[in-house]
């Protein structure tokens, strides 16, 4: 740091959350020898870095990095992080059979890193899994908007964290550091099975999405009518989202929007094209997820599997989401 530099540090609490922009991104991931299953906590012992902790320019697509922690932070309280040397993956394992959401979120990391390294419990085994606070990194990351150069180290401070270093420029051209320690969980390798990427079920219709910021619009007027909310489709293309209670029934039809042509010929064989696949579901489980789209997609798939589970397919570019809302009882 040059002269009148400064160094700021900040513990970050579970509070709001937002999104920024860096214009250097490096990311240095170290795990402590040992740890491979049993605790989910550092254990006694030297840290194992990864050396030399890198410096990286401004790697096309990291713009959207920071926009996905803010989606994420939308989407759930708290999340898996899982890092392997070429993807990184945000995990919520919710059990569908209990009632739970679950999401699959995805980013090659060289699309978004120029330079990266890791090292994880193992060589046969070099990943990483790390509990955190969604809207801890998102508001971690808030601070970066206009930031020098940023980097994230894995590091203990009497309990394990993820550390984001933001190098701002002032008006006076000295830089100042910004660190924020994100506290996380180490997740031992035991419980690695539990976090995989979920099996998508064969569905009885898959259909293209309309515009997201569309369909929450509409899923918003009907929250205030009722907590249930039916999506059904067909292989023509169509798409209905209807709420039904004692007193008003209410529709609103989507056309010609499109079926994925592999979903549509595997489908179509034992299924009339006008028939409807329906699903049954939490109408606020909806509605967060269609909140936590601030970007509309470049692909945006329902799988509907009639009575049991929805299953949204996203591509953002270089990211892409799964989401599945299990099906009401």
């Amino acid at each position: 740091m040059g002269q009148g530099g400064a160094a700021v540090r900040a513990l970050v609490p579970c509070s709001r959350g937002g999104a920024g922009a860096a214009d250097t991104t490096s990311a240095v991931f170290g795990a402590f020898q040992g740890q491979t299953a049993g605790h989910g906590y550092f254990p006694t012992g030297k840290l194992h870095r990864v050396e030399p902790v890198l410096r990286a320019k401004l790697a096309p697509g990291t713009l959207d990095v920071l926009r996905v922690s803010n989606m994420i932070a939308k989407l759930a309280k708290t999340c898996t992080l899982r890092i392997r040397p070429d993807k990184l993956n945000f995990i919520l394992a919710d059990k569908v059979a209990s009632g739970g959401v679950s999401m699959w979120c995805e980013l090659e990391q060289e699309n978004f890193f120029s330079e990266f390294q890791m090292e994880g419990v193992s060589a046969e085994n070099n990943e990483i899994y790390l509990e955190l606070t969604s809207e801890n990194l998102s508001r971690a990351l808030k601070t970066a908007q206009n930031a020098r150069a940023l980097k994230i180290k894995l590091t203990n401070k009497h309990f394990p964290c993820l550390t984001v270093s933001i190098e701002l420029l002032s008006v006076s051209s000295s830089s100042r550091i910004v660190t924020h320690d994100i506290p996380v969980k180490v997740i031992p390798r035991k419980l690695w099975k539990d976090l995989q990427e979920p099996a998508v079920p064969d569905s009885d219709v898959s259909i293209y999405l309309p515009v997201l910021k569309t369909m929450k619009s509409v899923v918003e007027k009907m929250r205030n009518i009722s907590n249930h909310l039916i999506i059904e489709a067909n292989l023509n293309g169509d798409l209905n989202l209807k709420i039904e209670t004692e007193v008003v029934c209410v529709t609103t039809h989507f056309k010609d929007l499109g079926n994925p042509p592999l979903a549509s010929e595997n489908a179509s064989q034992a299924r009339n094209p006008e028939q409807m696949a329906e699903v049954h579901v939490d109408i606020r489980k909806l509605l967060q997820f269609l909140a936590g789209q601030q970007v509309n997609p470049t692909k945006a798939v329902c799988n509907i599997v009639r009575n049991k589970i929805v299953h949204f397919d996203l591509l953002h570019e270089d990211v892409s989401l799964q989401y599945f809302i299990p099906a009401l009882s």
